[in-house]
């Protein structure tokens, strides 16, 4: 079969010196960047575009995924003021993200937990 393999497109290339995020700074407008993440798609793309348009600091996030067999994402941030970086901003989402998703693990921990406590019988119990 003519297709790549599935691990190239999850798997850094750490003997080439790959690396997961890249930035390069706008050369027209000072405060706007480009940063590039390797290995990813549309999944974490949309997530930290959306927590970085909740951040009133960002004027502009948007992404493009060049292609489907490319694993990569090329991620546009500018700010409002040239006093807060893209960097900073990027930065931050990735904290807030994070520290939502640790709180949905907890949630979703403590209702697996009540669930049993509150099933414990189990299914047999019932005709008991």
């Amino acid at each position: 079969m003519n297709a790549p393999e599935r691990a190239l497109s999850f798997l850094l290339d750490e003997d080439n010196g790959e690396e997961k995020i890249t930035y390069a700074p706008d050369t027209k407008v000072s405060n706007a960047g480009t940063f590039t993440f390797n290995k990813e798609d549309h999944t974490v793309a949309n997530l930290i575009r959306m927590q970085l348009l909740r951040d009133p600091a960002v004027r502009f996030a948007g992404y493009i995924h060049p292609h489907p067999l490319i694993h990569r994402i090329d991620m546009k941030i500018q700010t409002n003021s040239s006093t807060v970086a893209p960097v900073e901003v990027l930065s931050s989402a990735i904290e807030d993200l994070a520290g939502e998703t640790d709180h949905l693990i907890t949630q979703t921990t403590d209702a697996i937990s009540k669930w049993k406590k509150d099933n414990q019988s189990g299914v047999m119990g019932q005709f008991q």
